[in-house]
C-alpha cells in the first residue's frame, strides 16, 4: 500500500468541480489535488492518491463529491485561511510562519477555520481562542459541502511514533507529551511503531513538495483499530531526506521545505479514510545530523526559526488537536456558516472552486507569493465575489467590510460614478 502523486492535463473547460469527478473517476483513490499552471487552454493538475483504501472496508467517497450550500447564514462572519503546503509560500510556506497572520484575520471575523500547516512551528503553535484547527482535506470536504465541523471542548489523542533507532527520540516525543499533559490538560496516549513505513520526500515536476509513503498498511492497520478510541491522531515519524538538501533548505531563502509535502498526503489519506482529525510531525533522522544542523544553522531565517529551537517539532500538532473539531455528518458548522476564504494568490485547489461554485468570496494575497501559476480572474467569478489584494492587511480589511455589510470600492476614492443601464 503506497501514497503516490499522478501529473494529469485537463482542458480548462473541465475546471469545474462535476467534471473534475468524471474526468480522475479511474484514478485510485484521490486524497489531495491542486492545479499547478493554467494557460487558456489546459490546465496542470498533481493529484497525490492512496492505493487500496478499500482493503480496509471503508466507505466509498471522494474528495470530489460536491453539495451546493442551499443559503448562506449570516448570523456570524466565518473566514476560511488556507496556505496550501509544500508550494513555497513566502507566507505560511516554512515553519508556521502564517501564525501572525491567523491571529491578524482571526480578529476580523467570529470564526477563523485554518489548517495545521498555517500555525504549525515545531513546538510553536499561536493560534487564538477563535481558531479552528482543520486538517487540510477535512476542510476541503467542509468547503465541498460533504461534511460538518462540530466545535469540541477537547480530544483525546493516540500519538503514533516511529520506534528509532535512537532511544533519545522517543523519549523526546514522550516528554513533550507529559508537557501537553500539564500545560494544556491534554488525554493522550503513546504508541511507538515497529517503523516499516518509509516517506520518502520529493519534488514534483512543478516543484511542489510531494514524495512516496511505502507499506503505508501499518499506520492504517494501527489506526483502524484504535479509531474508536479516539478522538484525533497525532503522528511522529521519520522522513527521509538528504542532510544537504535539509542543511540547504535552512539557510536558502528559495528552496521549498522538503517535509510539508509528504506529511500531507499521509495526513489526508489517514482523515480521508477514516474521518479523523490528525496532523504529522517528522522525527529527526540522527543524533549527529541533528547536533551538525543546530551546529551550523546559527542566526536562522526568521521564518524558519522555530525549527531551530526545537529537537521533535511535536508539541504544535499536539496542541492544535488537542480542540480539533471532529467531523459530522448531520449538523454543526457547515459550509452555509462561511463568509469568505482568504488564499495565496495564483492557488486553485478544491477549496477555491469549491468557493467559487459556492457563492463565497475570495480574497487573493499577491505578498504570499508561491509556485503556483494560475490566474484566478480567469475563473468565472461572479461581481464581487473576487478580491485580489496586495498583503494580508488588505486582506483584514476587506474581511472587515464584508462582515460590515460595505461594498470595499465605496471607501476608495476615487469613486466610480453611478451609472444608469439602458440609457441610450
Amino acid at each position: 500500500m503506497r501514497v503516490y502523486t499522478e501529473a494529469v492535463t485537463l482542458p480548462k473547460t473541465e475546471l469545474r468541480l462535476k467534471a473534475l469527478k468524471a474526468a480522475f473517476s479511474s484514478l485510485k483513490h484521490p486524497v489531495r489535488f491542486a492545479v499547478t499552471s493554467s494557460t487558456a487552454g489546459e490546465c496542470s493538475c498533481e493529484i497525490d492518491c492512496v492505493s487500496d483504501i478499500a482493503n480496509y472496508g471503508l466507505p466509498e467517497s471522494s474528495i470530489f463529491d460536491f453539495t451546493p450550500r442551499r443559503f448562506e447564514d449570516t448570523d456570524r462572519f466565518n473566514a476560511v485561511m488556507i496556505i496550501p503546503t509544500g508550494i513555497g509560500a513566502s507566507i505560511g510556506g516554512h515553519c508556521g510562519d502564517a501564525n501572525a497572520v491567523a491571529r491578524l484575520l482571526a480578529s476580523a471575523c467570529d470564526t477563523l477555520i485554518t489548517h495545521p500547516n498555517v500555525v504549525n512551528a515545531a513546538d510553536v503553535n499561536e493560534m487564538t481562542e477563535n481558531t479552528l484547527y482543520v486538517e487540510g482535506s477535512i476542510l476541503t470536504r467542509f468547503m465541498m459541502g460533504s461534511i460538518g465541523l462540530q466545535k469540541v471542548r477537547s480530544n483525546r489523542l493516540m500519538l503514533l511514533m516511529d520506534k528509532h533507532q535512537y532511544k533519545a527520540f522517543n523519549d523526546g516525543a514522550a516528554n513533550v507529551v507529559s508537557v501537553a499533559r500539564v500545560c494544556l490538560g491534554l488525554d493522550c496516549d503513546v504508541l511507538q511503531m515497529p517503523g516499516t513505513t518509509t516517506f520518502t520526500s520529493g519534488y514534483t515536476k512543478a516543484g511542489r513538495a510531494a514524495g512516496e509513503i511505502a507499506h503505508a498498511e501499518e499506520i492504517f492497520e494501527i489506526v483502524a483499530s484504535c479509531r474508536s478510541k479516539y478522538d484525533a491522531i497525532a503522528l511522529t515519524t521519520r522522513i527521509e531526506v538528504p542532510f544537504e538538501l535539509e542543511l540547504k533548505y535552512y539557510k536558502s531563502p528559495d528552496v521549498v521545505n522538503p517535509f510539508g509535502g509528504i506529511e500531507a498526503m499521509l495526513t489526508h489519506s489517514l482523515a480521508t479514510a477514516f474521518d479523523i482529525p490528525c496532523a504529522h510531525s517528522p522525527m529527526a533522522l540522527t543524533l549527529t545530523g541533528t547536533n551538525e544542523l543546530f551546529e551550523t544553522l546559527g542566526v536562522a531565517d526568521p521564518r524558519k526559526a522555530a525549527d531551530a529551537i526545537s529537537r521533535t517539532f511535536l508539541f504544535s500538532i499536539l496542541k492544535g488537536l488537542h480542540k480539533a473539531p471532529r467531523i459530522v455528518h448531520d449538523g454543526g458548522l457547515t459550509v452555509a456558516d462561511v463568509s469568505c476564504l482568504v488564499t495565496p494568490d495564483g492557488c486553485i485547489g478544491l477549496p477555491t472552486l469549491a468557493a467559487l461554485e459556492q457563492d463565497i468570496p475570495v480574497i487573493a494575497v499577491r505578498e504570499n507569493k508561491n509556485l503556483m501559476r494560475n490566474n484566478l480572474e480567469d475563473l468565472p467569478f461572479k461581481p464581487g465575489k473576487l478580491f485580489v489584494v496586495d498583503n494580508y492587511w488588505e486582506a483584514a480589511g476587506i474581511m472587515t467590510a464584508l462582515k460590515a455589510g460595505v461594498s470595499p470600492a465605496t471607501v476608495r476614492r476615487p469613486l466610480q460614478d453611478t451609472v444608469i443601464k439602458g440609457r441610450e
